[in-house]
């Protein structure tokens, strides 16, 4: 049932976000040097690598670390990189590892390759036997400003109360959260 919500609802928004995919793709492209989409090795069900694509918010020279672990993350950014995350339009492009069934709609957010902390917390949990999501019960509950194991417990919550009626009002509160723009600190 799950992933034929994923799929019935990722083509819907494919069809509806084609032209605005278009436009943020461009603007990336000309306001800065490189790609407009930016793949990133992550983590998905059972610990398996898999590329995810965003649009690129950070200048091509940045180190591949998580960005809370950079120094100064601000540097970093393309000159729209900081509108497109505040808004979440980075996370568009998602949509094709929905579809492809990397992802889903709901789940643990997909952690970067280099994460141990967090892959081995998650592992240790059995949150890797989910598949990893665009959002989540841990986004809507902290996002950015959530410790490894506060975050850990929260996916731990997911993974014992997951339905699709959870799932559905998981999809409402982040949308609600990213209308709002609570959460992002980077």
């Amino acid at each position: 049932m799950k992933r034929l919500f994923d799929l019935l609802l990722g083509c819907f928004l494919t069809l509806v976000l084609l032209l605005p995919c278009l436009f943020v793709a461009c603007a990336v492209k000309f306001t800065s040097p490189g790609p407009a989409l930016y793949w990133s090795d992550r983590v998905g069900r059972k610990n398996a690598i898999f590329r995810m694509p965003k649009f690129r918010t950070m200048r091509t020279d940045t180190p591949a670390v998580a960005t809370h672990l950079l120094g100064n993350p601000d540097q970093f950014l393309t000159p729209i990189g900081s509108f497109l995350r505040k808004t979440s339009l980075d996370e568009l492009p998602q949509l094709w590892s929905i579809l492809k069934g990397d992802m889903s709609f709901v789940g643990p957010r997909p952690a970067l390759f280099n994460q141990y902390d967090l892959i081995e917390l998650r592992t240790r949990y059995h949150v890797d036997a989910l598949l990893p999501g665009l959002t989540g019960w841990a986004q809507i509950n902290g996002r950015d400003e959530l410790a490894i194991p506060d975050k850990v417990k929260l996916d731990v919550e997911y993974l014992q109360r997951q339905s699709l009626l959870f799932d559905l009002n998981i999809l409402v509160l982040t949308f609600l959260k990213v209308v709002r723009r609570e959460g992002v600190t980077h």
